[in-house]
């Protein structure tokens, strides 16, 4: 790519593959900036500081699935905040939030499918040779690495509770 510049290379893209987390989101900062996308901008910046926070805090540099940990926390909390927003009839902030659920989901890898979801659960059901509900937190620990940001949590703990329950 000689004799292209940045902008060229990275063309409007927010996810390029091989990137840290981090470095797509402060990239995506940059070209939101440059193309007046304010929601983006917006968006990215809380992210940023969300993420900047929890480092000040822990004193430590954050991988990229403490950093996914965050942007699923950012998209429950617009979640949650759309709901409230639906109960005071604010349509206003019901677009806001879903609009920045969608710059969000953006940096997260695709989601898992259901299906998939529970196949995997129940894998570590019967390799972990749990066989009641007090068993979730063996089960948790072994899946919870394996789904790594591709399904929200309260998913994942609800198909794993269903599966003990049986």
């Amino acid at each position: 790519m000689i004799g292209a510049s940045r902008r060229d290379v990275f063309s409007n893209s927010s996810i390029i593959i091989g990137m840290d987390l981090k470095t797509q989101l402060n990239d995506s900062v940059k070209d939101a900036m440059k193309s007046g996308d304010e929601v983006r901008k917006r968006t990215v910046r809380m992210v940023l500081a969300a993420i900047k926070q929890v480092e000040v805090d822990k004193q430590t540099t954050l991988d990229d699935a403490a950093v996914m940990a965050i942007l699923q926390k950012e998209i429950k909390n617009r979640r949650e905040a759309i709901e409230e927003a639906k109960k005071a009839k604010r349509a206003d902030l019901v677009s806001e939030n879903e609009s920045e659920i969608k710059v969000l989901e953006a940096f997260l890898p695709k989601a898992m499918p259901a299906e998939e979801l529970r196949a995997m659960a129940e894998a570590a059901i019967t390799e972990t040779g749990a066989a009641a509900p007090a068993d979730m937190g063996k089960v948790m620990k072994v899946l919870m690495p394996r789904v790594a940001g591709r399904a929200p949590n309260d998913q994942i703990s609800a198909v794993v509770k269903e599966l003990l329950a049986k």
